[in-house]
């Protein structure tokens, strides 16, 4: 019987072996998907431009290839470390529940069963966020998702996306996950930082509030920010830090500080490069000796495949369109991506 239960271990999540001690590993990541439409016309503004006869003439041809192209890339994401890819995946800019059924049968990703959770929100471009999940790493217990008020001026727009909070198990351990797509720099930086702030300090609110109920429960927030990992929003109004050793019970890490400051990014605009979409963890992650799952490292991923090669934008991530002309492309967003690590007794 005992051989048989490591067995079922082994099965249900990659082990890696290191110095004697064999590992079990789980990938978190993150993807901005950029402008996940259908191609029927919903009544948003943007919601018309992909559609047909719209703008971008988004027809049936163009929904299908983005739907593979994503597929391509979620099949990829991790599986260095483990073939079974993301455990946990957020995405942004997505229009409904049916490109995300879409996409998940597709057939590169469809034998991993995923499933997700998803609200509609009330953003002035129809699109929200989710969180994509393998049931045989995740149990969803609960979730919901969290309004941002907006402050009088800072946007044109006075909806902005929803949070998602999901709260589950991991291979047995109780976790939150939040999935962000924070208000966008549209206006300018300064004028639309109040609305990012909002955000910040909407979340850290929110997750203050569940340590007291759930104490010692780990989290997870992670998300297009758009801001970069020293900017306000996140230093002052999350409160995430980059120093593992000044940092307290409760306190939130940021592993991506080192990674902007050497001057990396996950988009790029007029040849500087932002660092917005970040994966940002508790305190309690980072203890490599505890029985659950811990912190190992972070990685940008950006195979050859998701670079533009050629023209003005060579270098940058390969975007879906140039302007309303299909360029064939993936996202104008680089995903990101955790590897925790847990050893197998």
């Amino acid at each position: 019987m005992p051989k048989a239960g490591f067995f079922l271990v082994v099965l249900f999540l990659s082990v890696k072996t290191f110095a004697q001690q064999s590992y079990k590993s789980a990938i978190v990541s993150f993807y901005n998907f950029e402008n996940f439409y259908d191609t029927i016309f919903h009544g948003s503004n943007d919601d018309e431009a992909f559609t047909p006869h719209g703008a971008k003439a988004y027809t049936s041809a163009v929904f299908n290839d983005k739907v593979q192209k994503l597929a391509t890339v979620l099949s990829q994401i991790g599986t260095d470390v483990n073939p079974d890819g993301p455990a946990l995946l957020g995405a942004a800019e997505i229009e409904n529940q049916f490109v995300l059924d879409t996409l998940l049968k597709h057939p590169l990703i469809a034998k991993r069963n995923y499933k997700y959770v998803h609200y509609n929100s009330r953003d002035f471009r129809g699109v929200d966020v989710a969180l994509i999940y393998n049931p045989k790493y995740f149990k969803v217990e609960r979730s919901r998702p969290i309004y941002v008020q907006l402050p009088q001026g800072s946007k044109t727009a006075f909806f902005t996306r929803d949070i998602l909070w999901v709260q589950g198990l991991l291979d047995g351990e109780k976790i939150n996950v939040f999935v962000n797509h924070w208000p966008s720099r549209s206006g300018g930086e300064k004028r639309s930082e109040p609305a990012r702030m909002a955000a910040a300090v909407t979340l850290r609110k929110f997750l203050d509030s569940l340590n007291i109920i759930y104490p010692n429960t780990k989290s997870i927030i992670m998300g297009d920010l758009n801001d970069d990992p020293v900017n306000n929003s996140i230093t002052i109004g999350l409160q995430a830090k980059d120093d593992i050793k000044k940092l307290k019970t409760d306190e939130l890490y940021n592993p991506w500080v080192d990674y902007y400051k050497s001057g990396l990014g996950t988009l790029a605009y007029q040849d500087s490069w932002s660092l917005f979409d970040q994966i940002i963890i508790s305190q309690d992650w980072l203890d490599k000796k505890q029985a659950g799952f811990f912190y190992y490292k972070s990685h940008v991923f950006k195979p050859e495949f998701l670079i533009e090669n050629f023209g003005q934008y060579k270098g940058y991530p390969k975007r879906t369109y140039s302007g309303d002309v299909y360029n064939y492309g993936y996202s104008d967003h680089f995903p990101t991506y955790l590897v925790l690590l847990k050893k197998v007794q």
